[in-house]
């Protein structure tokens, strides 16, 4: 994998998946569109659509786990705390040889730095929540979300999405 076209490509999708607003009913819309995706593909994950303020959207498939839950919860936390997609975090971490815990003293029970967890951005404004998938393997988990951004969003997905 190349960590350097990979996060050139993350740095690309986090500043052109932001939105002009952001309502309620646009986070039911993305997560009910991740869902539609999730069922019409079979897949087993959990989808979460959170703002700072509170939850907006929460969904397990059948296929999830017990466990997804808290990854979808660890992964958000790096969105939270960095303000970028929990992908991003965890490429640079690995690239640099480094934990959240090594760099930044964070643990491993709070933080996932895996992919997944992407930042809702409100152009003007800034991060404002994030939306996670989780439960398939994490550079997945983030393609999907991204997915689902770029159709709500209306954008090209061939000019946003991470390469073979």
């Amino acid at each position: 994998m190349n960590f350097d076209k990979d996060l050139e490509r993350i740095a690309l999708q986090e500043n052109e998946l932001q939105f002009d607003s952001f309502s309620l009913e646009t986070g039911w819309t993305l997560g009910a569109l991740l869902r539609a995706l999730a069922v019409e593909r079979k897949l087993g994950v959990v989808i979460d659509v959170t703002l700072f303020s509170m939850p907006v959207f929460y969904a397990a498939l059948e296929g999830s786990t017990p466990d997804n839950p808290n990854w979808v919860r660890r992964k958000r936390n790096c969105v939270f705390r960095f303000l970028k997609s929990s992908y991003a975090i965890g490429l640079t971490l690995a690239k640099q040889e480094s934990t959240l815990q090594a760099k930044f003293g964070l643990p491993d029970s709070e933080f996932a730095p895996h992919g997944g967890s992407f930042p809702i951005v409100v152009k003007g404004t800034g991060c404002i929540g994030a939306v996670t998938v989780s439960g398939l393997p994490q550079r997945e988990d983030h393609n999907m979300v991204v997915e689902a951004l770029v159709k709500v969003l209306g954008k090209d997905v061939g000019a946003l999405k991470l390469g073979a």
